[in-house]
Formats: structure tokens, C-alpha cells, sequence
């Protein structure tokens, strides 16, 4: 009768359920950070990633002081979708220059490859580059010879990066190439004079609201604005080491 009662306890201790969680709270909190942390650079495609404060570029600095000032507005507001508008111009502009980089390493056969030899993040140091004077000439002279880049502004760092891998690949010199052949410079449109008028489409476009953003834009918008707080990583790792 013992031994039974003895097997029937043992039985129930194996039985009841562990109350101490398989992965802490902390932990937790940390890789949603980092998830986040890196959909937002992915969103953002910050010219200067390895800048952590996004100041030191007046594009990355303006970019940011936008997201800032949205995130102290209501959403839904009518100062909240003007400036999700700014924002989404912005964001616009740098996918459009990621497209075109995307586009030229499709054309040298690197279209499994593309997104990654593009994806850039904070985590990246100017010290992990192999050949950083053969990519900072490339760079340069794509910004001089090529419509890759805005040509009023310094080429966005993140790309220094990017033509590092491609140095290793051995496919500097073809990607110059292609991208003197599909993106070639332009001149740039002359600017119009005092003396002459504006045509009544510009002033319509000058004087007129923009359009609604639309609802799934908007929603879009309020996401990326979340993912796009920074996690405070020395915090998270103390906590972890505990």
C-alpha cells in the first residue's frame, strides 16, 4: 500500500507543470526590440546607419526630427498626415535609389543575391570593411558620373558598404559599368526665371492640399512609426546577464 501511494505521488510531482518560464520576460523583450529595431532601419534606410543619433547628415537628421515630431501628435490628425506625408517623400526618395542599385546587380546576374548584398544595419562598422579606399573611390565616382544619387547631396554612406562586398565579389569595376550604361548623368533641369510666369498647373499644384493618405498607407505609416523607437540595448543585456 506504501509503495503505491509512493508511486502515485511521484507520478503527480512529474505531472504538475514547470512554473518557472523556459525564456524570461527580459529575453523576450529584447529580440522584439531587435526585430523591430531592424524593420525600422529597413523602412528608414538611414543614409548614415552606423550614426545611432541620425544627426550627423542633414538628410538622416531631418528624416528623424520628422518621425519625432509626428510621435508627439494624434494619429489621425490633420498635423499627423501632413507629416506623414514629409515622412513617406522622404522614405521615397531612398527606396528609389535602392531600386536602382537593386535593378543594375539583377543585370549582372545577382537577383537571388540583391537583397542582401543591399541590406545594411547599425550593427555594421567602418573597421569590418576590407577595402575601404578601392569602395570610397567607387562611390565617389559613381556620385560624379552616374544618376544613381541625389547630386546636391554627399552619396549615402550605407552604400560604401554594399560596393565593399562587391569589391570582394571581384564585380566593382562591371557594377560602375552598368550603372554608367542604365543610369548615366543627367543635366540638370534649369531652374525658372523671375521674369516668367508660372503655368496655372504649377500654381494649382503649389495652391492645392495634397491628397488623403490612404487608410492602408496610413496604418503602414502608424507601424513603421512604432518599430522605429531605438531599444535601449544596454539595459536589455544588463537585465539578461542577471
Amino acid at each position: 500500500m506504501d509503495v503505491c501511494l509512493q508511486l502515485f505521488c511521484c507520478c503527480c510531482r512529474q505531472e504538475e507543470p514547470e512554473k518557472n518560464p523556459l525564456i524570461r520576460s527580459e529575453t523576450l523583450q529584447y529580440f522584439n526590440q531587435l526585430v523591430k529595431r531592424k524593420r525600422a532601419e529597413a523602412t528608414n534606410l538611414w543614409n548614415e546607419p552606423v550614426d545611432a543619433t541620425h544627426m550627423e547628415r542633414d538628410d538622416d537628421r531631418e528624416l528623424y526630427n520628422l518621425l519625432q515630431k509626428r510621435a508627439k501628435l494624434r494619429r489621425g490628425s490633420e498635423g499627423y498626415r501632413r507629416l506623414s506625408f514629409d515622412i513617406s517623400a522622404h522614405r521615397q526618395i531612398r527606396r528609389e535609389v535602392k531600386d536602382r542599385w537593386k535593378h543594375i546587380l539583377e543585370a549582372l546576374g545577382f537577383s537571388a543575391e540583391a537583397d542582401g548584398l543591399l541590406t545594411v544595419t547599425s550593427t555594421m562598422s567602418y573597421s569590418s570593411l576590407r577595402h575601404p579606399q578601392q569602395a570610397r573611390a567607387l562611390l565617389t565616382t559613381l556620385a560624379t558620373e552616374t544618376s544613381l544619387f541625389d547630386r546636391h547631396c554627399s552619396p549615402p554612406e550605407r552604400y560604401l558598404f554594399v560596393l565593399d562586398r562587391l569589391i570582394v565579389l571581384d564585380v566593382g569595376d562591371d557594377f560602375l559599368s552598368a550603372a554608367r550604361r542604365y543610369y548615366p548623368l543627367e543635366e540638370d533641369k534649369a531652374p525658372h526665371s523671375e521674369e516668367e510666369p508660372l503655368s496655372e498647373e504649377a500654381i494649382l499644384v503649389t495652391l492645392s492640399p495634397g491628397p488623403e493618405l490612404p487608410k492602408e498607407v496610413e496604418e503602414e505609416e502608424e507601424e513603421e512609426e512604432e518599430m522605429a523607437e531605438e531599444v535601449d540595448e544596454d539595459t536589455l543585456l544588463a537585465k539578461l546577464m542577471e
